[in-house]
């Protein structure tokens, strides 16, 4: 679906800013960074596709790039160390490296692929979090967006460990932002319902078919819907919600 909102962008709203973008060299984390971009910001884009980063580096104009899996804690602040020297600041962090994991039932669930889910999914976001907050402190400002999902919330069959890993995030995302609520730093997650992204190709066509019937308006989402609204998230236009979750799930979720 294509709408006139699509590319609508807020030319300065990111003026002065600085943001590191985790799964940046595709999907959701590749449309955050070309918007914040567009308006005005300078980004650091990490990714594990080497090439792929280039190529998003490239296109959307980054001001640094790391090749990185997010699972790996040393390297992760490493990055976020190298960025802040490039950048001069991280005012934003968008939390979006995120895999899917094996299609199968919790009781036939392959551990290692439950255990990869978590590494990236959860200590991941936990490690970026913990690697960017005193950069933001230090500079008393910080907008944190970790993109969870309305699996998170509701569950979805054969993908336990992805619905409990964004679970997880939620509740991470919750616990960080009352720490930060008073400190000029704010942390919020974002739970989208299935959007159309490269991560669908991890996916078998029933699951992709059974996301898009739970959705009341009978469509997946599209990036560019839920790269606005993480932007807002990100902005100083969020300024008084914290510890929360931003639905764009087309009417999937209900809490």
């Amino acid at each position: 679906m294509s709408t006139p909102y699509a590319n609508r962008f807020y030319p300065g709203r990111f003026g002065g800013r600085c943001a590191v973008i985790t799964g940046g060299a595709s999907g959701l984390g590749r449309s955050v960074a070309a918007r914040i971009v567009a308006e005005g910001g300078q980004v650091s884009l990490w990714d594990v596709d080497a090439e792929g980063l280039k190529e998003t580096a490239t296109e959307v104009g980054a001001a640094h790039t790391v090749a990185l899996d997010v699972s790996d804690e040393d390297a992760v602040f490493a990055a976020a160390k190298a960025a802040n020297e490039v950048l001069g600041r991280i005012d934003i962090l968008v939390a979006s490296a995120g895999i899917t994991g094996a299609t199968a039932t919790v009781y036939e669930y392959p551990t290692e692929s439950w255990k990869r889910v978590f590494d990236i999914n959860v200590n991941g976001v936990f490690y970026c979090c913990k690697a960017v907050v005193p950069f933001m402190l230090a500079g008393g400002y910080g907008r944190i967006v970790n993109v969870a999902s309305v699996a998170g919330k509701e569950g979805n069959p054969n993908a336990g460990a992805y619905s409990a890993s964004k679970a997880a995030v939620i509740g991470l995302t919750k616990s960080l932002g009352k720490e930060l609520a008073t400190k000029g730093v704010i942390a919020n997650s974002i739970t989208p319902a299935t959007f159309e992204s490269p991560i669908l190709e991890q996916l078998p066509q029933s699951q992709v078919d059974y996301m898009r019937g739970k959705i009341p308006m009978g469509r997946l989402g599209e990036i560019h819907e839920s790269a606005a609204m993480v932007c807002f998230m990100a902005s100083e236009e969020c300024s008084f919600t914290t510890a929360a979750t931003f639905d764009t799930s087309g009417g999937r979720t209900t809490f």
